[in-house]
C-alpha cells in the first residue's frame, strides 16, 4: 500500500526543514577601534558557520548605551564600563577581551611622510595647545634629521564618546601632570584645543585631508590610509615603533585580572609600546532577557571562536593577538554566562 503525503503533512515537513536550517543573525554595536578586525572576523565566521553578524561601529559610549537598551546582542568598548554605566545596565555585564591594538599619533606634515619621534610630554603639550607649531624646538629637537615646517598644528580628536579617547587621555594623564590636573581621563574629555572627527574613521579622514594636522587612531586606520605614525618613547626610555606588533603585544604580557579589565597603558615592559590597549565585547552575564536561548548560545559560540580560531586573523589586520592569560580569563567568563540561571557553555 502506497503512502500519500497530504498538503498539510508537506507543509509541516517543509516548515521543520526550514526551522532546522534557520540560523540567527547576531547584532552588535560599539567601538570603532577594533572595527577593521571585527569586519574581517565576522566575514570569516559567516563563511565558516553560515551565521551573519551585523556590527555597527558607533563608538564605545554608544555601544554601551545600545547594550543597556537591549537593542543589540552584544556591545563593544575599549573602555571598561563605569560603575554608573554598570548600574544603568541593571545586571552584571561581562567584558570579553578580543585583541590588543596600538593607538598611534598620525599626522599630515607637508613634505614628511616618515615616522617622527614624540615623547609623552610633547604629545601632551600638543593636545593641551602649549606646543602650537611643527617647528617648535620641543618637536624639532627630537627630530634633527628633518626640517620641520613653520606650520600651525591642527589637533584632531574624537567628537563622540570613545574608548580610544579614554585610553589616549589615560596615557596623557599618566605621563603629564599638566594633563592630569587640567583634563584627566575620560571617554569624552573636555579637550583644550582641536576639531572633532566621528569615530576612528572620522579622525583619520580629517588628518589625511588637512595639512598640519595630527590625530590619534588605532593603527589599522593609519595603515589602511597609508599615513605615517610616530615612534613614541616608552617608560623605560626606549623608542618604540607601533608597527612592531611584538612591541604592542608586549604591553599586554601581564597577569590579567579575573574580570579581564586590564589597564596596559604606559606599560612597564621595556620593549612595549606605551599607548596599547585591550578592547572588549560586552555581554549580559544572564541572558534571560534575550529573545531566545538559541541566539544567546550563538553569541557565546561567536565569542569563543573569536578568542581562539579568530585570533589567527589579528596580525594580518594590524592587531596583536591576546596573550594566553587573557584567553584563559575570557574562557572562564564565557562559561559563567547563563540563560535564566542555566549555563550556556559546558
Amino acid at each position: 500500500m502506497k503512502k500519500t503525503i497530504t498538503a498539510l503533512s508537506l507543509a509541516i515537513l517543509l516548515a521543520a526543514a526550514a526551522g532546522a536550517q534557520a540560523k540567527p543573525t547576531l547584532q552588535g554595536a560599539g567601538a570603532t577601534f577594533p572595527q577593521p578586525l571585527y569586519i574581517g572576523m565576522f566575514d570569516s565566521y559567516l563563511k565558516t558557520t553560515g551565521i551573519k553578524v551585523n556590527y555597527q561601529g558607533i563608538g564605545s559610549g554608544a555601544g554601551i548605551q545600545q547594550l543597556t537598551a537591549k537593542t543589540v546582542d552584544f556591545g563593544a568598548s575599549d573602555a571598561p564600563m563605569s560603575a554608573d554605566e554598570q548600574a544603568k545596565a541593571g545586571a552584571d555585564v561581562l567584558h570579553i577581551p578580543t585583541c590588543v591594538g596600538a593607538i598611534v599619533l598620525t599626522y599630515n606634515i607637508p613634505g614628511i611622510n616618515a615616522s617622527i619621534k614624540l615623547t609623552g610630554n610633547v604629545i601632551a603639550g600638543i593636545f593641551l595647545g602649549t606646543i602650537q607649531a611643527w617647528n617648535d624646538p620641543a618637536i624639532q629637537g627630537l627630530n634633527p634629521e628633518y626640517k620641520l615646517p613653520s606650520l600651525n598644528i591642527v589637533v584632531v580628536r574624537r567628537s563622540d564618546s570613545s574608548g580610544t579617547s579614554y585610553n589616549f587621555s589615560g596615557y596623557l594623564t599618566k605621563v603629564s601632570p599638566d594633563w592630569a590636573s587640567q583634563v584627566g581621563q575620560s571617554k569624552s574629555p573636555k579637550w583644550p584645543v582641536g576639531v572633532g572627527g566621528k569615530g576612528n574613521p572620522g579622525v583619520a579622514s580629517y588628518v589625511k585631508q588637512v595639512p598640519g594636522s595630527i590625530g590619534y587612531v588605532e593603527i589599522a586606520y593609519a595603515r589602511q590610509n597609508k599615513m605615517p605614525v610616530a615612534i613614541v618613547q616608552n617608560k623605560s626610555g626606549a623608542w618604540v615603533d607601533p608597527n612592531d606588533l611584538k612591541a604592542v603585544a608586549a604591553a599586554a604580557d601581564i597577569a590579567f585580572p579575573a574580570d579581564a579589565k586590564a589597564d596596559i597603558i604606559n606599560t612597564d615592559a621595556k620593549s612595549g609600546y606605551p599607548i596599547a590597549a585591550t578592547t572588549w565585547l560586552l555581554v549580559y552575564k544572564d541572558q534571560g532577557y534575550a529573545k531566545d536561548q538559541a541566539t544567546s548560545k550563538a553569541v557565546l559560540d561567536l565569542m569563543w571562536w573569536m578568542i581562539h580560531d579568530g585570533q589567527k586573523l589579528n596580525e594580518g589586520l594590524d592587531y596583536a593577538v591576546l596573550p594566553p592569560a587573557a584567553v584563559k580569563v575570557a574562557e572562564t567568563l564565557l562559561k559563567s554566562v547563563t540563560f535564566n540561571g542555566a549555563p550556556l557553555l559546558k
